[in-house]
């Protein structure tokens, strides 16, 4: 099995597995807590007048859906994802909210999308998971329309975002075998070089590049945060493989290392990320 075929079966099994359900159980929590970067694209897809919108790596459904209520009744949002646990629940959240969304699981890299279908694809830190993202962002590109915007949201440096490195960091001493990031893999920050992204966008057909660095406010209540931290990311992977002794020690010494974050009942860090827009170019005559 070649590198590129065992990552996407990674991929695949963590989002249809653990973190999946992970990210499921924590949903209002973390739509909580990345509401910013959800109003950043619904506003860039509004006053851009988009009508069809495709959300790649859409999660639970929460910028689909606010897209979905912003555009209106007669415009099409689509989410996607690989993730069926997450696909099942936007699909329940659209149905229970009466909003006119559609969501597709499946592998935004692979899917074959109707060509030129969308006027605008965007993500909330849905792009960084891909094996191979030249080929992902040149199918995205045949799914959307000549001229057709990109919007994004992604994470900068791990230095730069110290809350969301903090379990990992604190945790380590205690979990010698956890898994090290590495930003040339599929992951939370493999678009934090600009460059990259750049050369990235360039070479699958998408032009006028445009990334800037924003910094964004962001909270979760304090009473959630152990929640969060010992089902999300690398330490969530780990902890129910560790003995309850060891469990206990983690959490305490996690938590501790969160308490600059912590500020009475709530939770507060910025987040510092890219946001990055491009416009599809036309495809080159053969």
């Amino acid at each position: 099995m070649n590198a590129e075929r065992r990552n996407d079966d990674e991929q695949t099994a963590r989002w249809n597995g653990r973190a999946g359900h992970a990210w499921v159980d924590l949903q209002p929590v973390l739509d909580g807590m990345f509401r910013p970067m959800e109003d950043l694209l619904v506003e860039a897809v509004s006053a851009a007048g988009a009508e069809h919108v495709l959300d790649v790596g859409c999660g639970t459904g929460g910028t689909t859906l606010a897209l979905a209520r912003r555009l209106g009744p007669g415009r099409q949002c689509v989410g996607v994802d690989i993730s069926e646990p997450l696909i099942d629940t936007a699909r329940e959240r659209a149905g229970r909210e009466g909003v006119q969304a559609s969501f597709v699981r499946a592998d935004a890299q692979e899917h074959a999308f109707e060509p030129g279908t969308f006027d605008a694809v965007v993500s909330r830190f849905g792009v960084m998971f891909f094996d191979d993202p030249v080929r992902a962002f040149a199918n995205l590109r045949c799914a959307a329309r000549e001229d057709a915007a990109l919007r994004l949201i992604v994470w900068r440096d791990p230095a730069e975002n110290p809350f969301m490195t903090t379990a990992q960091r604190a945790a380590a001493p205690l979990l010698p075998d956890l898994p090290v990031r590495r930003p040339d893999e599929p992951g939370q920050f493999a678009f934090a070089d600009p460059d990259r992204v750049r050369r990235v966008l360039t070479e699958s057909g998408w032009a006028d590049i445009d990334i800037r660095p924003v910094d964004i406010d962001c909270t979760l209540p304090e009473k959630e945060l152990v929640h969060y931290f010992t089902r999300l990311g690398p330490l969530g992977m780990a902890l129910p493989e560790v003995d309850e002794e060891t469990r206990v020690r983690i959490v305490e010494t996690v938590r501790s290392a969160f308490e600059p974050f912590v500020h009475g009942t709530e939770v507060r860090f910025t987040a510092a990320c890219w946001t990055v827009g491009a416009r599809a170019a036309a495809a080159k005559l053969s």
